[in-house]
């Protein structure tokens, strides 16, 4: 018999987005499992690119866990897990000396974000 599983939060999904996932990843470090309002306040104040991807794939989350749920508030939500998965890269000839050419490589990346209550999950 098998137990049915818990839903696992409300999540949201940015895909093809220019950015290299080695540039971003630090950045969903920090707010890694952080409630709601403060990983919003710390992605207002850092200015970086991926800073604003994750902010706007954080705010659709929390979007889309209150529209489902009408009795939750933004104090009662946390980011529960945060992804950032490399996408495909576009190749790009770079013209060089001697008639040569070198691969410029424009790294892509997918970033998904998973939104959940804090009291359901103990906190």
């Amino acid at each position: 018999m098998e137990a049915k599983a818990e839903k696992s939060g409300y999540r949201a999904k940015s895909k093809f987005l220019m950015a290299s996932p080695f540039k971003v990843r630090p950045v969903a470090d920090l707010i890694r499992r952080k409630p709601y309002t403060e990983a919003m306040a710390t992605l207002e104040n850092i200015s970086n690119k991926g800073a604003r991807l994750i902010r706007k794939t954080v705010k659709s989350a929390a979007s889309n866990a209150l529209n489902a749920n009408k009795q939750l508030e933004e104090d009662m939500l946390y980011v529960k897990e945060i992804l950032v998965d490399e996408g495909p890269r576009m190749k790009r000839i770079w013209f060089r000396a001697r008639g040569r050419a070198d691969m410029l490589l424009k790294r892509m990346c997918h970033i998904t974000v998973v939104i959940d209550e804090a009291n359901k999950a103990g906190k």
